[in-house]
């Protein structure tokens, strides 16, 4: 009988390092982890990103998620972001977010959120939008988290940044008893 992995999410706003963070926690962990499916979708738009894009990149961070959980055989698997950006990008740039998002929210529960701060500089990416409103979307993801009722933790720093999501990593699996054995 295989033991489900236990998912840890790296979410926040832009430029706030979650790619760079997934791929070294996975490294340190010897695990695998998803990579954020919007930004090969959105690297590929010819055209603004629409409602149905949304629904899309829904659907494909699902998918890969599911295909990537399938195989793992370790205990811990890395999310860079989840479809929960997803509705905050819909609630900001369209002002509601699809009824299908909202329902499954609740059904795709992480066991530890780690929501990277807004310490880090701005870095451009032509994906990224909103460079003046980092705080605005760090306030959004602290009320989503908390909405959901995850469990989550801040990780800050710039030089020690991914000791300080290993520590988190560390205390959340010292507390979880069946997982111990790291």
């Amino acid at each position: 009988m295989s033991i489900k992995p236990l998912k840890i999410a790296i979410v926040g706003p832009e430029s706030t390092g979650k790619s760079t963070i997934t791929a070294q926690l996975a490294r340190h962990y010897n695990s695998l982890w998803v990579p954020e499916y919007a930004r090969y979708y959105c690297a590929a738009l010819t055209a603004p990103c629409t409602e149905q894009d949304e629904i899309n990149m829904f659907y494909g961070q699902l998918a890969l998620e599911e295909a990537i959980s399938s195989v793992n055989t370790g205990k811990l698997l890395f999310c860079d972001t989840t479809f929960l950006t997803v509705k905050i990008w819909c609630d900001e740039v369209f002002g509601h977010t699809p009824s299908v998002v909202l329902s499954e929210l609740p059904r795709h529960p992480y066991d530890l959120y780690l929501l990277m701060d807004i310490d880090l500089p701005w870095t451009y990416d032509p994906l990224r939008d909103f460079p003046d409103k980092r705080e605005y979307f760090m306030n959004i993801w602290h009320r989503e988290l908390q909405a959901l009722g995850g469990n989550y933790i801040v990780v800050k720093g710039i030089e020690n940044r991914l000791q300080n999501a290993v520590d988190a990593v560390d205390a959340f699996l010292h507390k979880a008893a069946n997982y111990s054995d790291f």
